[in-house]
Formats: C-alpha cells, sequence, structure tokens
C-alpha cells in the first residue's frame, strides 16, 4: 500500500515524536503549518490502513507508530 506526501510527512514525525497527539504533530510541520482537522484526517487515514494506532486518555488521543 503507497503512502501519500502527506501521509509520509505524518509518519516521519511520528517516527521522530515516537508517539503525541494530533497539536504535537502538527506543530513539527514547517510554516505554512497544515489544519489541524488536516493532520487530524490524515492520521485517522493511516490508523486504518494499519501504520498508526492510539491510547485515549480522557479525550486526547496519542498517535503512535507500528
Amino acid at each position: 500500500m503507497q503512502l501519500t506526501k502527506a501521509e509520509e510527512q505524518v509518519m516521519q514525525i511520528l517516527w521522530q515524536l515516537e508517539e503525541g497527539p494530533v497539536k504535537d504533530i502538527r506543530e513539527q510541520f514547517p510554516e505554512p503549518r497544515p489544519a489541524r482537522n488536516t493532520v487530524s484526517t490524515i492520521v485517522r487515514i493511516l490508523e486504518k490502513k494499519g501504520y498508526v494506532d492510539h491510547k485515549t486518555y480522557g479525550n486526547v488521543h496519542v498517535y503512535y507508530p507500528l
């Protein structure tokens, strides 16, 4: 399964961070940063593809690469 350029960027960031919420992932992008909803959508797509999973703390999802 091929990753899009945006999906690959998110995976590179997650590998560096090891885990983090969408806010932390978004902060690693260079300016101009993508919208929070955009990053959230990409992370959820990666989760459906089996590249990412998450832990839930209250109402915050912390994502990590598989």
